[in-house]
C-alpha cells in the first residue's frame, strides 16, 4: 500500500503462472530492493498555513496538519493524520476501519536535498508488523513559505529489516495459480481474465490474470471494482530472474522490481 506521504513501504506485488507442470513461475522469489527502478515522476506534497496537501495522491486531498484523524476518500486508508514535529520533520498515521494501517515519520536532511521516511505497516491478515525505510531526493527547489517536507520528491531507495517481506511464492496447478505473499496476502486465480478474490491486502480485493507469452503474464488488481494497478511479470530464459513492471492507476506511475528464485531452505525460514 501507499500512504499519502511518500512511498510508505510500497512493495509491488504481482503474480503469474503457466499450465505446464514445470512452470517457470513456480517457487519462491526474493525481491532485490537495491535493483528497483522508480518512476521519474516526482511525488508532490506541501504543508502551508497548517494544512497538508498531497497533490500526487489519487485523488489529491488536503487535511489539517494537527495530528487528528481526518477522512481521505478514495485512498487505501479511511483516515489520515499528519502532525508537524519540527521544522524538518512530520509524523503521520493511516487508518482503515479505525485500525492503524501505517504510521511513521518523514525527516528532511539539514541541506534539504534528501528525505527519509521511516514507517511501520500493520497488515490485515497478520499480527506481525513490518518496518520500512524509504529514501527520497528533492527535485527542484523548496518553495518559499512552506514546511521543509514540501516540494517534489523522487524515490531513491526502499528497504526493510525483515527478509521475509521480500519473498513471494507462486504455485501453478493446471490453468490455476496460487499466490502467497508477505503479511498473509494470498489468492487463487485462473488465467482467463476473470476477477478472483484476494485476501490480506488493503490495496486490492480482486485480481485477474492473462497470459502474455510462455514466460510473461499480466495481473490486474482492483479495489471495489476499480482498477488501481497492472503488473507484468517476465521470467528470464534461464529461469533464475523475474522482472515485475508495476503501473499504478490512474497516475501511470511505474516501478520495476527484480527478483531471483531462492532455495527451498530460505523460503521456509
Amino acid at each position: 500500500m501507499k500512504s499519502p506521504v511518500f512511498l510508505a513501504g510500497a512493495m509491488l506485488l504481482a503474480c503469474a503462472g503457466a499450465s505446464l507442470a514445470q512452470s517457470p513461475f513456480d517457487g519462491t522469489w526474493k525481491t532485490d530492493l537495491s535493483k528497483t527502478k522508480y518512476d521519474s515522476k516526482p511525488f508532490n506534497v506541501y504543508i502551508a498555513q497548517g494544512w497538508y496537501h498531497c497533490e500526487s495522491c489519487t485523488p489529491s486531498f488536503a487535511i489539517k496538519a494537527d495530528g487528528t484523524d481526518q477522512p481521505v476518500p478514495g485512498q487505501g486508508s479511511d483516515t489520515e493524520s499528519v502532525k508537524i514535529v519540527d521544522d524538518k520533520s512530520i509524523s503521520f498515521v493511516s487508518k482503515k476501519n479505525q485500525k492503524v494501517v501505517f504510521e511513521g515519520t518523514v525527516t528532511v536532511s539539514e541541506d534539504g536535498k534528501t528525505a527519509t521516511e521511516k514507517g511501520t505497516f500493520y497488515p490485515p491478515n497478520s499480527d506481525k508488523p513490518s518496518n520500512w525505510v524509504d529514501t527520497l531526493k528533492r527535485s527542484g527547489t523548496l518553495p518559499s513559505g512552506v514546511h521543509a517536507v514540501s516540494g517534489q520528491w523522487l524515490a531513491v531507495k526502499e528497504s526493510t529489516s525483515d527478509e521475509k517481506e521480500t519473498l513471494n511464492t507462486y504455485k501453478t496447478n493446471g490453468d490455476e495459480l496460487v499466490y502467497t505473499g508477505p503479511n498473509g496476502v494470498t489468492y487463487t486465480a485462473k488465467f482467463d481474465g476473470s476477477d478472483y478474490p484476494a485476501k490480506g491486502s488493503y490495496g486490492y480485493d480482486t485480481v485477474s490474470l492473462k497470459r502474455l507469452g510462455e514466460r510473461s503474464f499480466e495481473e490486474t488488481d482492483k479495489l471495489k471494482g476499480k482498477v488501481n494497478a497492472v503488473y507484468t511479470l517476465t521470467v528470464s530464459n534461464d529461469g533464475k530472474t523475474m522482472t515485475v513492471l508495476g503501473v499504478a492507476k490512474p497516475s501511470e506511475r511505474k516501478t520495476t522490481y527484480v527478483s531471483t528464485k531462492v532455495a527451498e531452505q530460505l523460503a521456509k525460514k
